[in-house]
């Protein structure tokens, strides 16, 4: 039989995905949890297995296109499946491959569908009643009636008169984007569903006036390249901008003497302990942070607007600012408070190299509550960061070079490094914030005052 496998939500309520890469071809033959194909979040790049054992009917997805989550992507042929048979243990229990108590088959992206249970939403009248509000689910989460279910076909809001149209979530933005009006559009899709393509197609029919240019345009001087703006690049924007406008950002700035810590790393290096470790001045910044956040934990907090709440965290979940060929991502290092400097520093190596690979998983991504972005890579002295989303601050380190510096009424040569610490005002007094990046700074020139604190 005719099986189509969807686009899964990999992570974090992703609503869509683009399709990269496929690893098969109709006609193949693949078997169960097999990596079929490559897809780009807005997050990462993740390969994706087959919950299903057949042939490779159709691939109902081009490469480069992106498609909503709950869209069918690839169809697979199966042979009929026998009656599944009650299993005595607990689905969470059924092994890869195998099926759990209610029929359905054990994958890498969780259980197939359950034997019967494909089936379409009915369509509501508009003369039907509103519907009772769910109720709470027994895990306790609030689920709220006035939000749609994130994949299924919802109604879509416009103040005007007359049925309301189904579209899933991302045509919904899309159409409200464009101006378009979805009450206006016939539905190409299954049982009416306004698709991407209906309203790409009315955008283009759509007949707006011109508004006329102050002065004659200038002519163009060399090419013009255009990219469509997706996946990591649509993510950064988005977090970026919401960020900016929505955390009070203030930004201090701190020169520092980093000769003894250099001199440490330089001794470390020579041995056996950190022998097969990259440790990197950026491992000393890291372990900084974590015994900083300790006197300030204020830093290491988050601002939750709709529960009126402060929240702190006990732990610091370190994200690491890489640039990536797809662009910039934040990779974790969980509980970096816990580790020790040699720890950090291999986790540090890890992160990079699988960053730079594009192979950092989507859970990885996530959840971080202190960003560190070294930007003395590009030979850059400082700048002023911004918020990672849910975040009350982030470090810029700079350039780490030999510089004039006093000691002691004399002036030297030392080895230096800018400091840029931004933090969001709602949760960070300027006295803390100073206070917490002086303490980096007094670590940084003199090491052995961890041993004070």
């Amino acid at each position: 039989m005719r099986r189509e496998f969807a686009m899964p939500d990999v992570g974090e309520g992703l609503t869509e995905a683009e399709v990269v890469t496929w690893h098969v071809a109709p006609g193949d033959t693949v078997t169960v949890n097999q990596v079929i194909v490559e897809i780009e979040t807005a997050k990462a790049a993740v390969e994706l297995p087959c919950p299903y054992a057949g042939t490779v009917g159709e691939l109902l997805v081009e490469p480069g296109r992106t498609v909503p989550v709950g869209a069918p992507i690839i169809a697979i042929e199966t042979a009929e499946a026998a009656p599944a048979q009650a299993a005595p243990a607990d689905e969470a229990g059924a092994k890869i491959g195998e099926a759990g108590k209610d029929g359905r088959i054990a994958t890498l992206v969780g259980y197939g569908p359950r034997p019967g249970s494909v089936q379409r939403r009915a369509r509501r009248s508009p003369s039907a009643p509103p519907a009772a509000p769910p109720p709470a689910v027994p895990n306790g989460r609030h689920v709220r009636p006035d939000l749609p279910d994130r994949g299924s076909p919802v109604a879509a809001e416009s103040p005007a008169a007359g049925p309301v149209p189904l579209a899933k979530p991302p045509v919904r933005k899309l159409a409200k984007d464009l101006g378009i009006d979805l009450r206006s559009l016939t539905g190409s899709g299954a049982g009416g569903v306004i698709t991407r393509e209906d309203v790409e197609a009315a955008a283009a029919t759509s007949v707006v006036e011109p508004a006329p240019p102050a002065s004659p345009a200038a002519p163009t001087v060399g090419g013009v390249r255009r990219e469509p703006i997706r996946g990591v690049r649509r993510a950064t924007a988005a977090a970026m901008v919401s960020s900016a406008f929505t955390a009070p950002h203030v930004t201090e700035f701190l020169a520092v003497d980093v000769t003894e810590t250099m001199a440490l790393r330089d001794r470390l290096r020579g041995t056996r302990e950190y022998a097969e470790v990259k440790l990197t001045p950026l491992a000393f910044v890291a372990k900084a942070v974590c015994l900083a956040a300790r006197r300030t934990p204020e830093v290491n907090a988050s601002w939750d607007e709709a529960a009126g709440e402060i929240v702190y965290y006990d732990r610091v979940q370190l994200g690491i600012a890489a640039a990536t060929p797809r662009g910039l991502i934040v990779p974790k290092v969980r509980d970096a408070d816990t580790l020790t400097l040699r720890e950090l520093a291999a986790a540090l190596g890890e992160l990079t190299a699988t960053a730079r690979s594009g192979r950092t998983p989507p859970a990885d991504l996530v959840g971080g509550t202190f960003t560190i972005t070294n930007v003395g890579v590009f030979g850059v002295d400082t700048g002023t960061p911004i918020l990672n989303p849910g975040e009350a601050a982030i470090l810029a380190v700079g350039a780490i070079k030999p510089s004039p510096w006093v000691v002691d009424g004399e002036l030297a040569v030392r080895t230096v490094c800018q400091l840029a610490l931004s933090f969001d005002h709602r949760l960070v007094d300027g006295e803390q914030g100073s206070r917490f990046l002086a303490d980096i700074g007094a670590l940084l020139t003199d090491p052995g005052l961890a041993l004070t604190w």
